[in-house]
């Protein structure tokens, strides 16, 4: 399979609509013109392992052992680079607020681990598997990532591959150029593929 470069990552974050563009209304109630919407390609089983082959090729010679995300996009990542890889795939779950892992997962001293996520704005839920593995004795050899929208500012402390980088402009509501020039704010949602 071919190498995909961040121009084929974000055509295919594009056509699948994981990457909008428009007018936004955040969470945080900031306002973008741009809003990542990483399920929209996630749901697509093809291209989740398209991207994910992506991940494990230019982790392949690592040594890889163990492939660990959080929940819920984590999940997906994690079960399809460890596919990739040949190795076996955990994921990490919130539980009274702290990141753990569950449902019977080891992970045996000395064990190589890449950690996987889909999106990363302030690294905090990566540093928190990183942490969660070092805990149980694993190494951590590396990051994969979709998308890094943190405009290059998260230093994870450890080898990090994102197949696209975005700086995602947000806005004040007061301040943001969108609404001075009268732009509505776009619906986010699937409108068609």
């Amino acid at each position: 399979m071919a190498i995909l470069t961040e121009k084929d990552v974000m055509a295919l974050l594009e056509e699948t609509q994981a990457v909008l563009h428009g007018h936004f209304l955040l969470t945080s109630g900031l306002h973008s013109p741009m809003y990542v919407e990483k399920f929209n390609v996630l749901q697509h089983p093809k291209y989740t392992e398209r991207l994910c082959r992506e991940i494990a090729r230019r982790y392949e010679d690592a040594g890889v052992e163990l492939v660990i995300g959080p929940m819920t996009g984590g999940i997906l990542l994690a079960h399809e680079v460890g596919k990739a890889l040949g190795t076996r795939a955990i994921f990490t779950e919130r539980e009274n607020g702290k990141m753990t892992l569950k449902r019977g997962f080891q992970i045996p001293e000395g064990t190589k681990v890449l950690v996987v996520e889909d999106i990363t704005t302030t690294g905090g839920s990566i540093k928190e598997v990183i942490d969660v593995v070092r805990e149980h004795g694993g190494e951590v050899i590396g990051v994969g990532l979709l998308v890094d929208r943190s405009g290059g500012k998260v230093n994870l402390g450890v080898r990090t591959e994102a197949l696209l980088h975005l700086n995602v402009e947000t806005f004040k509501p007061e301040s943001c150029p969108l609404c001075a020039q009268g732009v509505p704010f776009t619906k986010r949602g699937r409108t068609g593929k």
